[in-house]
């Protein structure tokens, strides 16, 4: 299989150490430069700096890559041409050649295939609003419910319908945990006003309902929904205008591209405010996963 581990990481999971699984696609298409790059460094230390091992995962020329290194991350967070990567998208990248920067889905793909257990995003896809005409539903959920990782996030991106994203999420089998919370976090915001299927206030506890799961719940992921930070949350009303406004002008745009565009005009609807609290949250699921991390290398 060509698949390549970085040294430190294969190092940790034969030594059965923590390692945190990092997603690239925030990094070429989530966060603008150079705070994409800033962001993809800090997010590594603070891993590292906790105890536990980074794990940045994407394609690098052609080569599936658990590990990112320096030269990858950088050029990443510059070069345009980096593809965007769903599961279904990994054998051409691939095959081609190609830098491609992976999303939850193929992330949690080569994660699973490494033996990486624990993946911190910002957010998950899901339904996308006006999906009973469009359905334009995230591979996401498909990639959820049959991959055994735990995901730690903010909940949903907040341009889904996270309704029905919730039932699409029962629907599959996926438990849904909230870390301290009992609402779904509305990523930039903290609620939602959608129970949880269950909560958990310890990344002991999140670390014990993981390995029950692993034995009863069908080879599937757990998702483990972390509130935003309250100090950086945004009120849930301006978020909702600002989405709203975002909208009006997706007209046209489709697929992949839909997300990053409607991120970018979040942006500046909320005269960045949106950006800080992006990182922000990233920041502290990474933290949250790193957590769980510890919590799994050293559960009986």
């Amino acid at each position: 299989m060509n698949l390549r581990v970085r040294e430190d990481v294969q190092s940790a999971l034969t030594e059965n150490q923590p390692v945190v699984g990092l997603e690239s696609t925030v990094i070429a298409h989530g966060l603008p430069y150079p705070e994409n790059l800033a962001t993809a460094r800090e997010l590594e230390s603070i891993v590292s700096d906790a105890g536990a091992t980074p794990a940045t995962i994407g394609v690098v020329a052609g080569v599936p890559t658990v590990g990112l290194d320096a030269e990858a991350l950088e050029r990443f967070a510059q070069n345009e041409h980096v593809l965007k990567l769903s599961r279904r998208d990994l054998a051409t990248a691939i095959a081609k050649g190609r830098d491609g920067a992976t999303t939850v889905a193929a992330t949690m793909a080569l994660a699973a295939i490494a033996g990486v257990e624990v993946f911190a995003t910002g957010g998950i896809g899901g339904v996308h609003r006006g999906a009973r005409e469009s359905w334009d539903i995230s591979a996401d959920l498909t990639e959820l419910s049959r991959t055994p990782v735990v995901v730690v996030c903010a909940g949903a991106k907040a341009i889904l319908h996270l309704r029905a994203t919730l039932e699409v999420l029962e629907t599959l089998g996926v438990p849904v945990i909230g870390y301290g919370c009992d609402e779904f976090p509305a990523f930039y915001s903290s609620s939602s006003g959608l129970p949880v299927g269950s909560r958990a206030d310890s990344a002991e506890e999140v670390a014990a309902i993981w390995q029950e799961h692993v034995r009863y719940g069908g080879g599937g992921s757990l998702l483990l929904c972390v509130p935003p930070p309250e100090a950086d949350e945004l009120p849930a009303g301006d978020v909702e205008a600002a989405i709203t406004r975002a909208l009006a002008q997706a007209v046209g745009i489709r697929g992949s591209a839909v997300t990053p565009f409607l991120l970018s005009a979040l942006q500046s609807e909320t005269g960045g405010r949106s950006l800080r609290t992006n990182i922000a949250l990233l920041k502290n699921n990474v933290r949250v996963a790193t957590e769980v991390a510890l919590a799994l290398a050293h559960h009986p």
